[in-house]
């Protein structure tokens, strides 16, 4: 057994440390560290983050309450897959 993989997941922490030393504030560090969060759920979900987090904040605010669940990268589908589903 190796811990291989966790160390290359937290590759990325590791290098960025000196580099978020200071996030603004705590509130600051707080919204730095759940972006993180959400970027490495989509990698370990098999969705582009980029692509994920510009068609989500696209289309949140208009996106039903009830149905968020829809958005999160285990469910996410693209706004033209979602499009051509309901044509």
């Amino acid at each position: 057994l190796t811990n291989n993989a966790a160390e290359r997941a937290l590759r990325g922490v590791a290098l960025g440390r000196k580099a978020w030393l200071f996030a603004g504030s705590d509130r600051g560090g707080e919204r730095a560290a759940a972006l993180y969060s959400l970027i490495t759920t989509a990698k370990l979900n098999d969705v582009d983050p980029r692509a994920w987090l510009a068609d989500v904040l696209a289309r949140i605010a208009d996106h039903p309450a009830s149905r968020l669940d829809q958005l999160l990268p285990w469910h996410w589908k693209p706004r033209a897959a979602s499009l051509s589903a309901a044509a």
